[in-house]
């Protein structure tokens, strides 16, 4: 089978000199802490109580299902990840990893989390789970990434919906709040990912994903990524005029938010990838300081 204008292979020879941390790596767990990190906050976040053993096993079952669709992702984009260089030391195009393992080794993954989820804790936030997987997987890996600028826009819909699921393993449902909660990241990933495509836009040119520098020029994403930016600072301290945060998190969030608008403002006048660089490196902080500022403001004495 073809795809994006490469072969792919078959991978029936087997992972025989495959290692754990090979396995591991198909996980992607730098994403994957990001991921748990947001699904944490959002149990946090929540109104009302969960058992600790079920709360660990509802962060398990999100780690577990986002790992799930980093190895299903690995899966399908082996051949674009051999031209790639950010991505060619991957496990499957070094060929530790056979094609037809990692297939397997996320499709159980993803299997078990989502079964795991719907006996420990409930049907909703296992119904999350597994609508956050397979969007992952089959809209934006199979159908998006590949065919329009876009991809991430939509497909970062996949990585805005951890909060949700911790929020729905509290109170077994949806609710403004935890709405909120996905938009802010939906609103953070096309300037954060478009950070990357800047300075890695002649990777994806010649891989052939219509990322959008390579689509729209540099000029067009650096402007769409302003836009995003200033879309996400009302967002960014809404929580705290809903009630659901105190004074703490409101300050935290206008000094992050001034601060990932002032790396916009740079990428904009920035001739260089200096900029792009450093504003994908906030970006990654930008989210993590964001959620653990909400863990902080729920905490004792907090403002």
């Amino acid at each position: 089978m073809e795809s994006g204008g490469f072969v792919r292979t078959s991978g029936m020879a087997g992972s025989k000199g495959a290692e754990v941390r090979d396995f591991i790596s198909l996980l992607k767990p730098r994403v994957m802490s990001l991921v748990v990190f947001s699904g944490f906050a959002g149990m946090i976040m929540a109104p009302g109580s969960i058992h600790p053993v079920l709360a660990a096993v509802a962060v398990l079952c999100i780690a577990v299902g986002a790992g799930a669709s980093g190895a299903i992702n690995m899966w399908y984009d082996r051949d674009i990840d051999a031209v790639m260089s950010r991505t060619r030391g991957r496990p499957i195009p070094r060929g530790r990893v056979a094609p037809d393992d990692a297939l397997a080794f996320g499709s159980i993954l993803a299997s078990g989390s989502v079964f795991l989820m719907v006996l420990a804790v409930n049907y909703v936030a296992a119904a999350i789970l597994a609508i956050t997987i397979l969007f992952y997987v089959f809209v934006y890996t199979m159908w998006l990434k590949r065919s329009t600028p876009q991809n991430i826009v939509i497909g970062g819909a996949a990585g805005a919906f951890p909060p949700m699921i911790g929020w729905a393993a509290v109170t077994g449902g949806v609710s403004v709040e935890s709405l909120l909660l996905f938009a802010l990241i939906f609103f953070w990933t096309p300037p954060h990912f478009w950070a990357l495509a800047l300075y890695r836009r002649g990777d994806y040119e010649k891989a052939g994903v219509p990322m959008l520098p390579v689509v729209a020029g540099a000029r067009a994403t650096k402007l769409q990524m302003l836009i995003y930016t200033v879309l996400l600072l009302p967002l960014a301290v809404a929580p705290y005029f809903l009630g659901m945060t105190g004074q703490l998190y409101l300050m935290a969030a206008a000094v992050l938010g001034g601060l990932f608008l002032m790396s916009a403002i740079a990428v904009w006048f920035d001739e260089t990838d200096k900029s792009a660089k450093r504003m994908f490196a906030f970006s990654i902080f930008y989210l993590f300081a964001l959620f653990g500022a909400m863990i902080l403001d729920r905490a004792p004495g907090a403002l």
